[in-house]
């Protein structure tokens, strides 16, 4: 084995193990079945293994799903349900359910929990974001354990996280994980769909280049809105920001908070970003779009310049001075993303035109490089 990959290993796992404060997600098929809604003992073996983590001196924050998956069988559905307002209807009642679960189970351990229940807004606006950084913040320094889950209740489609996975990202870097663990019905990333047979599991993720040609599947429980698909997305979302991921299976959870010897493992990617660019990049709400030509994007990117109105061909969108807009290429691929100095009506008149050529009052960076964040997306 390479050698890069041996500290690639070590680096990852070691830095989980070792952790001081840890993101723990798990996914509705590790706590609930169609027919039975919430399973004690599945449920109780996860809090058994958070709970002896805890013990060894390590915070941590649940994110949790489980809440509609838990209000089926009450409600006497089969399926989880394809309409949002019963959707909401079983997570209503399957938040109680669940919160009581959690707080009964790790009572057993004389550990206090607080359910967080958040939704886009909550990451999404920066004044929101800073408020849930306070309440964790609390929480844990009272010794208790934040079970987090989207609040499925109140939200709407067009403020929904989109599946858990994505939340446990944001939430990692929000409450400043030293790692993220993801639990799941997936024991691993493989190089392809693992139910059509003839894949390899992937142990070690070091870099993007790991995972080019990898096929993922999605998880074939029926129970969740994620899949492999939303958790590579997030454990690359947390790798990029500084955090060490693990994927791996709910029923290896002591494992995985243990020695963390099971699943993959990814590298974190370069150092952390601070929470302010972290937001930018990857919470925050977008509401337009800057088209580059090729200088810019070298400018912006690889030489993280300001950008200029001259590097800009074009712009989409509805925005103000001080929203964040994306910043594409010339094949439409979101290369960076910042906050705009201006007005979405003031561009047009100023966009390919030199500093020299502009008004003394319109000689400034169109996004400065202090609110910039080059992005690799996936």
């Amino acid at each position: 084995m390479a050698e890069a990959a041996v500290g690639a290993r070590r680096d990852a796992r070691a830095a989980i193990a070792a952790a001081g404060r840890l993101v723990v997600k798990v996914g509705s098929s590790a706590l609930t079945s169609t027919g039975d809604g919430l399973d004690g003992d599945r449920l109780d073996a996860l809090v058994d293994a958070v709970a002896g983590r805890v013990r060894r001196g390590t915070q941590i924050v649940l994110v949790s799903s489980g809440a509609i998956g838990a209000g089926l069988a009450p409600l006497s559905l089969r399926a989880r349900p394809r309409d949002l307002a019963t959707q909401q209807a079983a997570a209503s009642i399957g938040q109680l359910a669940l919160a009581h679960a959690y707080a009964e189970s790790f009572n057993r351990y004389r550990l206090t929990v607080g359910q967080v229940l958040l939704t886009s807004d909550d990451v999404v606006r920066r004044t929101h974001y800073r408020n849930a950084e306070r309440t964790f913040a609390r929480l844990l320094a009272l010794g208790a354990v934040p079970v987090v889950n989207e609040n499925d209740t109140v939200a709407t489609e067009e403020i929904r996280f989109g599946d858990n996975d994505r939340l446990a990202a944001l939430v990692a870097h929000l409450v400043g994980a030293e790692g993220l663990v993801l639990l799941s019905d997936v024991d691993a990333l493989y190089d392809g769909d693992p139910r059509r047979g003839a894949t390899h599991k992937v142990t070690e993720v070091t870099g993007e280049a790991d995972l080019d040609g990898l096929e993922v599947g999605m998880s074939s429980s029926g129970l969740g809105t994620g899949g492999m698909v939303s958790k590579l997305a997030a454990a690359r979302t947390a790798a990029a920001a500084g955090i060490p991921v693990l994927l791996a299976a709910a029923t290896e959870a002591a494992r995985a908070l243990g020695p963390a010897d099971v699943g993959t493992a990814f590298r974190p990617a370069g150092s952390r970003l601070s929470a302010r660019r972290f937001w930018l990049g990857y919470a925050a709400g977008v509401s337009g779009r800057l088209h580059l030509d090729d200088g810019a994007v070298q400018a912006v990117v690889h030489r993280r310049r300001s950008l200029l109105a001259a590097g800009i061909t074009g712009v989409d969108g509805d925005f103000q001075a001080g929203d964040v807009v994306d910043l594409v290429d010339s094949a439409q691929r979101v290369v960076a993303r910042g906050v705009v100095a201006f007005d979405v009506a003031e561009l047009p008149d100023l966009i390919g035109r030199s500093s020299h050529e502009l008004p003394e009052e319109q000689r400034r960076e169109v996004v400065h490089a202090d609110d910039l964040v080059p992005l690799r997306r996936h």
